[in-house]
């Protein structure tokens, strides 16, 4: 079986201008997956990097100009019976390459168009699943020339956007220009949306879902910069039991309010003070791989690559046995450390 394993960044689509850590975390979590499929027998991988990227990942790796690119994308998909997209949100870019991969005739071991587009959007996301009774902070358009909004401290983010792209935390009303200022100078397509901060611990929780199975992880806790950019610094793995109750319970309730999710996905939370779960909120749905895999795969001796290629292909299996030890990892994957 041959899959197509393709990570936008480390094909050098976004060019220079993209932040070196994001370069960091995009080739970590795409070298990670890769070794992990290529340890399943009978599959062989594809993969397609620009020209500069500094080494080659996988079996059968392909180089590629920035014009060329998108032909490139096809030809792979075209050669490959199965394909694995690794592209934020922002721009449509996840959405674009899986319409092309979907045009080539090549299968999706991810999420299907729908959701997607539902997942990427922030606001209507967060207006589907407050309809389904799901918390999430309460979330409106920003006006970028009206009065400021009516909650603070707040959180102005992109209404499509990945990685912290033009999100700030904005204490009080005073600090609400000069933020809207700086956000809309990194030109976010789609706009702005404002929300309450909500505090507390943030998380993840991924979940390998299958045609007839969704497997849970133990999730992680997310290390964010406090700065007030609330940049993705890595996390540690597993969640502390109480936690990871919370996590899990809320986290699927999320995931399965969404139609057309497949293959990992991850929910990213924050854990309030109330014990009992009740403060706790869904901020987004990522409807692709997630650095937290980095993490993960190192809890366990099963291959999750394995287990995703089987829940795909629509069998049941066994969950895997998760290390309770915890692990600290960056975003760049390229210092994990055993805590003992």
């Amino acid at each position: 079986m041959r899959i197509f394993i393709y990570e936008l960044i480390s094909a050098g689509v976004l060019g220079d201008d993209v932040p070196s850590s994001l370069c960091r975390e995009g080739a970590a979590m795409l070298r990670a997956v890769v070794e992990d499929f290529e340890r399943v027998l009978g599959v062989k991988t594809l993969t397609l990097l620009a020209n500069d990227f500094p080494e080659s990942i996988g079996r059968d790796c392909r180089r590629v100009g920035d014009a060329d690119e998108p032909q490139a994308f096809r030809d792979l998909a075209v050669q490959a019976d199965a394909a694995l997209i690794i592209a934020p949100e922002f721009d449509n870019l996840l959405d674009q390459r899986t319409g092309w991969a979907v045009a080539a005739g090549c299968r999706l071991l991810g999420c299907n168009h729908d959701a997607i587009r539902l997942t990427g959007d922030k606001l209507r996301l967060a207006r589907w699943q407050r309809a389904r009774g799901i918390p999430t902070p309460a979330t409106v358009t920003a006006s970028t020339s009206g009065p400021a909004p009516d909650w603070f401290p707040c959180v102005l983010k992109p209404r499509h956007g990945a990685g912290s792209q033009a999100t700030y935390l904005v204490p009080a009303t005073g600090d609400w220009p000069n933020a809207l200022r700086q956000a809309l100078a990194q030109g976010p397509a789609g706009g702005l949306i404002v929300q309450p901060r909500h505090r507390g611990q943030p998380v993840s929780v991924a979940f390998l879902i299958g045609r007839h199975q969704h497997l849970t992880t133990p999730g992680a806790t997310q290390m964010l910069s406090d700065d007030g950019r609330f940049q993705y610094l890595g996390g540690r793995a597993p969640l502390p039991l109480p936690w990871r109750e919370r996590a899990l319970i809320l986290g699927r309730r999320a995931v399965e309010s969404v139609p057309g999710l497949l293959g990992y996905v991850g929910v990213d939370l924050i854990l309030g003070d109330a014990a009992d779960g009740s403060d706790d909120v869904v901020i987004e749905i990522n409807p692709r791989l997630t650095t937290s895999y980095i993490g993960l795969r190192q809890l366990t001796e099963t291959n999750l690559a394995k287990l995703w290629l089987r829940l795909w292909e629509g069998s049941r299996v066994s969950d895997p046995a998760w290390r309770e030890q915890a692990i600290d990892f960056t975003a760049d994957g390229r210092t994990i450390q055993q805590l003992v």
